[in-house]
């Protein structure tokens, strides 16, 4: 049996006085503090007690998961000189019942350089001359995409949402194109997801890990 992780209660006993440190880091007399306080104190390290060694073990799934998956593509490569998947890493594994799969995406990410600036611009004009042939649906597109969101960031699927806008004008094309000379790819991140469905025309159930989506 793993032994469960204990966070210390967070108590100081200093000349046979028992201290708290608070917030700012000053020692606190424990019969000073609220008791509600203090029972919101226990609380929270149960909680945390149960989530450090959860969240380490999910660490470890995820790298068995990757090793796992390469002793496999290392198989295939010595029987058939290739690996399992298509382009960029994107791959599925399942059962020999059709059953469980285990799949492996790749994405890249993606910021946007100054080329980003013009085409909003460009785009404006548009608007901004359609007028009353710019139905809301395209404003509040173009609205989503050059707003940024809490952490800053362009919100790329509203910008690819652009892209597929379907409209002939010469500035609008320009716009467009100043959008994808603006994308830079800094990097990618590999997501891994598993599935089971409860028969074979039984739609596919995602297992999950993410504590938020349980």
């Amino acid at each position: 049996m793993t032994e469960q992780f204990r966070m210390p209660d967070g108590r100081k006993v200093i000349d046979g006085n028992t201290y708290m440190l608070d917030a700012k880091g000053r020692l606190e007399p424990v019969e000073n503090i609220k008791p509600q306080h203090l029972l919101e104190d226990e609380t929270v390290r149960k909680i945390i007690s149960y989530a450090m060694p959860l969240s380490g073990q999910v660490a470890r799934f995820k790298q068995h998961t990757f090793d796992d998956i390469s002793a496999f593509e290392g198989v295939l490569a010595q029987e058939y000189g290739t690996t399992v998947g298509g382009r960029k890493g994107n791959k599925t594994l399942m059962t020999v019942d059709g059953l469980f799969k285990v799949t492996v995406q790749v994405a890249d990410r993606i910021t946007f350089g100054p080329e980003l600036q013009v085409a909003k611009t460009l785009v404006d004009e548009c608007l901004n001359e359609w007028s009353a042939s710019a139905g809301p649906e395209l404003r509040g597109i173009v609205t989503k995409a050059f707003n940024t969101d809490k952490e800053g960031q362009i919100n790329v699927s509203e910008i690819f949402m652009l892209l597929r806008q379907d409209i002939d004008d010469p500035r609008w094309q320009r716009a467009m194109e100043a959008i994808r000379d603006a994308m830079r790819v800094v990097g990618s991140k590999t997501y891994v997801r598993c599935y089971r469905r409860t028969g074979h025309d039984a739609p596919w159930e995602a297992i999950t890990i993410d504590l938020a989506k349980a």
